[in-house]
């Protein structure tokens, strides 16, 4: 009896997408969004919530463009790419936009240990967050609720300012400098740990990260893989280690080197980055662009490390 080969699945083909883009044309595939056509192009559009392993959600605002025909200027880490679309990714409009956002999140977020692009941006935007006035004090964010915004003093900015949290060993939690942007949350949901144990609590200005039914983070579901950390764009979330060395002032990534290696603690073959400052590992992470790991770590491969120098 002949056993017949089944069929080859059929490759499906994206068509190709033609646009201009600042007034250069640029030919793209079907599904493939602003953001992504830009970089094509070697343009920079600024972004804080957007991670290429995590699916966009929209709401840091800074990566709007503006698209001809369009009223409101469109966030391109999402929008995806449509046969003559016209971009213009520095237009008086857009620059006014993203400086407005700059400076409301310098204004009411301690951005000192956010990514050098950031400080970056906010000099080439000309974002003066002082504008808004000093910044006010910290206020009891943990119980803020629907309803309950308290306001800063008269002439101040109001801020995100809170004590930090410490309540394990691992990481701290640093919420002043949380600028919502959601990627701890994705990173703990669907798009990679599907653990669930934080979501975004609160509406308005008093929306912040919380625990479910808002426990202790020890009480909750919360595994401690750190994967949220691996994606926060401000040192919101940090590993105790980076964190106590901040605070004495001894952190210095000029004295730190970073080797790629691989996970020892089981076949799976997860990728390491161990940052290491004065022959000591300060903290680890993982690349992005590898196949296993796309950056996520389970709580031994990126805290487990401690063993490797005695202590």
């Amino acid at each position: 009896m002949t056993t017949l080969a089944p069929a080859p699945t059929p490759v499906a083909l994206r068509r190709r997408i033609e646009l201009s883009i600042d007034g250069e044309a640029v030919t793209v595939a079907e599904g493939t969004t602003i953001l992504q056509a830009c970089r094509t192009l070697g343009i920079e559009v600024p972004t804080l919530c957007y991670l290429e392993t995590l699916a966009p959600v929209n709401v840091c605002r800074v990566c709007v463009v503006e698209v001809e025909g369009s009223r409101a200027l469109v966030p391109s880490c999402s929008r995806p790419v449509a046969p003559g679309m016209v971009v213009r990714t520095g237009s008086e409009r857009v620059r006014t936009s993203r400086r407005m956002v700059l400076e409301l999140l310098a204004s009411s977020v301690d951005l000192s240990t956010a990514g050098g692009d950031v400080h970056r941006w906010i000099d080439e935007y000309g974002a003066n967050a002082d504008r808004h006035g000093p910044a006010g004090g910290p206020t009891a964010r943990d119980r803020a609720h629907a309803g309950h915004h308290e306001a800063s003093a008269v002439g101040e900015a109001a801020t995100v300012a809170q004590v930090v949290k410490r309540d394990n060993d691992q990481y701290v939690r640093d919420y002043s400098k949380c600028i919502l942007c959601y990627k701890c949350v994705e990173a703990c949901g669907e798009e990679a740990q599907n653990t669930f144990a934080i979501a975004v609590a609160g509406r308005g200005f008093d929306a912040r990260i919380s625990t479910e039914f808002d426990v202790a983070l020890p009480d909750s579901a919360c595994v401690y893989c750190g994967n949220c950390i691996g994606v926060c764009p401000t040192g919101a979330l940090m590993f105790v280690s980076e964190h106590d060395l901040r605070a004495s002032g001894e952190w210095d990534e000029s004295r730190q080197e970073v080797t790629r290696t691989v996970c020892p603690y089981c076949g799976v073959g997860c990728n390491l980055e161990l940052h290491v400052q004065d022959n000591r590992i300060v903290k680890v992470t993982s690349p992005l662009d590898h196949d296993v790991t796309r950056g996520n770590l389970c709580v031994k491969g990126r805290f487990g490390f401690e063993f490797a120098q005695g202590g």
